[in-house]
């Protein structure tokens, strides 16, 4: 099960959202599953009830978990499709901001190098590759 981070500028619930979705790519849960309670997450998490509650309201929203009277919360049918596809749209998001680099004068190399930082889980992104080597000596 994931963590919260309570320093994170991201809201609590937006992390619940994002671990529960991590945790539906990674095959933890999967089509069928039935997801933990809101008291038995709360106590695990230490997170305010009606918070998980509004991050459960956001899952199902985007078709990732549904509810059933009596059978409790589960993994919806599709869900890991969705949760792909919701995070693949992120794609035009970098498209944007590496417009926004490329107008502002910053080499393409840097923002490739970025990215490559960023799938090797250095996500260090204060200083370019040139300072850091410099600083290592």
């Amino acid at each position: 099960m994931f963590e919260i981070d309570r320093f994170s500028r991201k809201p609590i619930y937006e992390q619940l959202i994002e671990g529960f979705e991590n945790e539906v790519i990674c095959g933890d849960f999967k089509e069928g599953d039935v997801m933990p309670s809101v008291r038995a997450l709360s106590q695990m998490l230490s997170v305010n009830p009606n918070t998980l509650q509004k991050a459960f309201q956001e899952l199902e929203r985007r078709g990732i978990c549904k509810s059933s009277m009596g059978s409790g919360r589960y993994i919806a049918k599709g869900a890991m499709a969705k949760v792909l596809n919701l995070r693949s749209s992120m794609l035009n998001e970098i498209v944007r901001i590496s417009y926004e680099l490329k107008t502002s004068g910053i080499k393409e190399e840097l923002v490739h190098e970025a990215v490559r930082r960023a799938y090797k889980n250095d996500t260090d992104v204060s200083e370019n590759k040139e300072e850091r080597k410099n600083s290592e000596g």
